[in-house]
């Protein structure tokens, strides 16, 4: 589509920011509502429900009694298969207006909310209502007088919490595995960036998935985040976000009824390239175009870039080569690469640390400044720190913003060691010709996912997850099925 063409299109979208609760939509219940507005360009997008407590009572409410009486659990799996797949088509015809909700509503290009966000979101859901009727029981060894069997059932209501950087994927990575389960599920989008939930949660009703069975609340983390966690008829609460309201998140499962907890968090993964690379091309663009792919806000980016001193100076020319690439533009122009910070505040903050990185002694290679003020939206240009010490902030805490460290080192055993001295451990990655040495390196880091002589190359079929702060639980893959269900013995006498 024409640039132009999708600038006519935004200003022609009547947004819906209305709660969808048991089927309907509506405002909230405390009569409470918030302005979204755009970081591209700074308009405002939409009046936004700010659910509250009373819309979780009434979402949780719809939710048990969906699941209780069995209009979705209850279904044959075959037909649940069925109603998730019409649902990932729904989401694929309707791609052109979700990508251009997503990019509005978080600034990201809409070269990637096309290509990326909406595709991989019917993925994920295509990929679970597959799997709704090839999970299986098991059936215990036992003695020739008794069947014992091991059976999956939906833990009931799950409440789930999700980020502002992937809308649609973080949404379907939780919604799709808890409800192919047969759970219901009350979705609670950041307020930062609400309208594509709102969206899935009609396509869902359009697809045949009964009226309370999936729920979405917009509004604050303190309001709604903190009701949700805090229910008494909630089952099990999935969170992605911070590690410190993970902590919190946490707590509150704790307080409350003891529900399950599942929390995805921050993470500073580390990029090992070792003098022996294979493909130093190779390693340069994927350290380069990883973290300043979605303005770096990604919790698994590769801020951290340990490079063998004797080859840092040759890579990090090659580096800089590529920068100018990444310099942000219109996030509605098909060819832009790198789009918005998601607001203001975050934009402050991604500041902040590169003022930290300057102020603690890193040297300052590319970027460092606020990019195309006169839009009125929020943008930060490219930014790469030379002499980076492992002791420094942007060394040590999430940035969440396209800001690359470089650290060197003499000996893999110790860029290994620092790379596994932060509190964080989501993902990291290596790059060596040798393949003994990766794979010593790979088992030595402690992180949920590491990547050989690539970043980022991984797909639905394999879990993600964190070790340490980063989180418990994985998403993805059959793994995330052990989130969304309990596992009940079944000892029969038969003899």
């Amino acid at each position: 589509m024409a640039d132009a063409l999708w600038h006519e299109r935004a200003l022609a979208l009547n947004i819906d920011g209305r709660a969808f609760i048991n089927g309907e939509r509506a405002w909230s219940r405390t009569e409470q509502q918030f302005d979204k507005h755009s970081p591209i360009d700074g308009r405002k997008l939409a009046a936004v429900a700010r659910c509250g407590a009373p819309d979780v009572d009434a979402a949780v409410q719809a939710a048990r009694a969906a699941f209780e009486d069995g209009r979705w659990a209850g279904m044959p799996p075959a037909k649940r298969k069925r109603v998730l797949i019409r649902f990932a088509d729904l989401i694929q015809q309707n791609a052109a207006d979700l990508a251009l909700l997503e990019t509005l509503d978080m600034g990201k290009p809409i070269k990637y909310s096309q290509s990326v966000d909406v595709g991989a979101a019917a993925n994920c859901m295509r990929w679970y209502g597959e799997a709704v009727d090839k999970v299986y029981g098991e059936i215990a060894p036992t003695a020739s007088n008794s069947l014992a069997l091991i059976t999956r059932e939906p833990v009931g209501v799950v409440g789930a919490i999700i980020p502002w950087n992937y809308p649609m994927i973080m949404a379907a990575w939780k919604i799709a595995p808890a409800l192919a389960a047969g759970n219901s599920v009350v979705l609670k989008p950041s307020e930062k960036a609400p309208l594509t939930s709102l969206r899935l949660a009609e396509l869902a009703l359009q697809a045949g998935i009964p009226a309370g069975v999936f729920s979405v609340l917009p509004g604050y983390g303190n309001e709604a985040g903190s009701a949700l966690a805090l229910h008494m008829d909630v089952d099990c609460i999935a969170f992605t976000g911070s590690t410190r309201v993970g902590k919190q998140i946490m707590q509150m499962a704790g307080q409350s009824n003891l529900k399950r907890a599942w929390t995805e968090l921050g993470g500073k993964s580390a990029n090992i390239v070792c003098a022996d690379c294979p493909d130093l091309d190779a390693a340069v663009a994927a350290a380069v175009g990883s973290i300043y792919f979605n303005q770096g806000e990604s919790c698994n980016a590769p801020s951290r870039l340990f490079v063998e001193e004797s080859i840092k100076d040759a890579f990090i020319e090659k580096a800089l080569a590529m920068v100018p690439r990444y310099q942000p533009g219109d996030p509605l122009d098909e060819a832009t690469v790198m789009g918005a910070i998601v607001d203001e505040v975050q934009m402050k903050t991604v500041l902040g640390y590169i003022e930290a990185g300057k102020a603690g002694g890193a040297r300052l290679l590319a970027g460092g400044a606020q990019e195309r003020a006169q839009s009125g939206g929020y943008y930060v240009a490219p930014t790469l720190f030379d002499q980076v010490d492992s002791g420094m902030r942007i060394a040590q805490e999430e940035i969440f913003g396209p800001v690359l460290s470089v650290l060197s080192f003499t000996d893999v055993q110790d860029a290994v060691k620092q790379a596994n001295a932060t509190p964080y451990g989501l993902q990291a990655a290596v790059w060596s010709a040798n393949m003994s040495k990766a794979i010593q390196v790979a088992r030595a880091l402690r992180a949920g996912t590491v990547h050989v002589n690539q970043y980022d190359g991984d797909d639905i079929t394999v879990p993600f997850g964190g070790y340490k702060q980063s989180g418990n639980g994985r998403d993805k893959s059959l793994h995330a099925f052990d989130k969304y269900t309990e596992l009940k013995t079944t000892w029969i006498q038969i003899g």
